[in-house]
């Protein structure tokens, strides 16, 4: 018992000295979404077990970035922790993004089995990939608009693009989308150059099952898009099926950046299998020739907005109804035992109206009855046995005349 104390009065401990996730990642309460995902990813990259193998607190301090990030870049656990502090997050629901690279086999092996069988588990873009881009140490290729490449990249590695665009096209829109006909798994990865050429993460699209590939795009239109995350979905319909259709647009949310400005960009493709290499194929596009195409994903995407407001609503509405369902259930369920008991006892008092003792038996001397007629049935049927021998009886048409075969006729 006194163990159990120590540990409550550890766990009580460490709770008090939780920083605030804004401090954490260096950022205000009024900081964009970008503005959190590009500390987190500083810091990450700062702290990250590959380049701080034997160093404990860097590894708790990359514990702390994550936590403080994954309540900071979840809107409702953001805006439930601004209300109340911790004790409004679910600390236990919190979901740590994998690095696949610093994993054992053991391990990636787990992860994959978990993965097949439907559980979600995020990753993470290696350090090491992260690292060696930042420093300017990665091969970049040039990728013209409208000439998709077909590649194949080894896991947990990155094949780098530049893109370049001019005013016009700059004004138009550009597309890069990634697609694998053999369903591998990839992230599509963009990037800011720095000061000194080396390149910061910015942007990431983990793919998802579109049909018969798996796919992965950024829109860069001149006016708001969104992206759906899947995760959040994937995680609330492995809790609560029932729940999971009320928060299927949670994860739709807008896109940091929207525009491009004429230049060069850096995308890349980054290998997120377990075990083997991802095929794919990418290809940047203008959106010039695509203007219906433009203002159809404006409308589709603004209708889904109004139905994620809806969703909210219609929830409120259908637990009321379902509270109501449930109860008119369990009433209707003891009315009909209530009914079916009193119609059973008016029964029993009309049969007892009767000077006959035989009509006054219960259900169980009835029973007793049906077996007795039964025994005597059969009785009656063994009785029956020598009559089946009757046909063998001699009878007067079945006289047998004995022919004396020695005298002459």
């Amino acid at each position: 018992m006194p163990g159990n104390r120590s540990k409550a009065g550890k766990n009580d401990g460490e709770k008090q000295l939780r920083r605030d996730p804004y401090e954490v990642l260096g950022v205000n309460m009024n900081s964009t979404d970008q503005e959190i995902k590009s500390a987190y990813r500083k810091l990450a990259l700062k702290y990250h077990p590959d380049k701080n193998a034997n160093d404990p607190e860097a590894a708790d301090m990359f514990k702390e970035v994550t936590f403080s990030y994954n309540i900071l870049s979840d809107p409702d656990k953001r805006r439930q922790y601004d209300t109340a502090g911790f004790e409004a997050v679910e600390s236990e629901s919190q979901e740590l993004e994998l690095d696949l690279s610093s994993l054992g086999a053991v391990n990636t092996m787990f992860a994959a089995l978990f993965s097949k069988l439907g559980v979600p588990i995020k990753t993470t873009v290696s350090a090491t990939v992260l690292e060696e881009a930042l420093h300017g140490e990665v091969t970049i290729r040039p990728l013209p608009l409208g000439q998709p490449l077909c590649r194949k990249v080894e896991k947990q590695c990155a094949h780098f693009y530049s893109v370049t665009i001019t005013e016009k096209e700059a004004q138009a829109g550009v597309i890069c989308r990634v697609y694998s006909p053999e369903k591998s798994k990839f992230k599509l990865l963009y990037f800011d150059q720095e000061e000194n050429s080396g390149l910061s993460l910015v942007l990431q699209e983990d793919s998802a099952k579109t049909g018969k590939v798996t796919s992965a795009g950024m829109y860069f239109l001149g006016f708001p898009v969104y992206r759906m995350d899947q995760t959040q979905n994937s995680m609330a319909a492995a809790k609560d099926p029932d729940a999971a259709f009320f928060k299927k647009l949670d994860g739709f949310q807008p896109c940091e950046i929207h525009e491009l400005k004429s230049g060069t960009h850096y995308f890349a493709v980054y290998g997120d299998n377990f075990f083997k290499s991802a095929s794919y194929t990418i290809e940047a596009l203008c959106a010039a020739p695509f203007i219906e195409e433009k203002e159809n994903l404006r409308t589709v995407e603004a209708q889904i907005l109004s139905k994620r407001l809806e969703l909210s609503k219609f929830e409120t509405e259908y637990k009321e109804v379902l509270a109501q369902f449930t109860e008119m259930t369990s009433r209707y369920t003891q009315e009909m035992q209530s009914i079916d008991e009193l119609l059973k006892q008016r029964n029993e008092i009309h049969a007892s109206y009767t000077i006959n003792p035989q009509i006054k038996r219960s259900g169980s001397s009835r029973s007793k009855n049906k077996a007795a007629f039964k025994e005597s049935e059969e009785g009656q049927g063994s009785s029956k046995k020598p009559s089946r021998d009757r046909s063998r009886k001699k009878r007067w048409y079945n006289l047998h005349l004995k022919v004396d075969k020695r005298k002459a006729c």
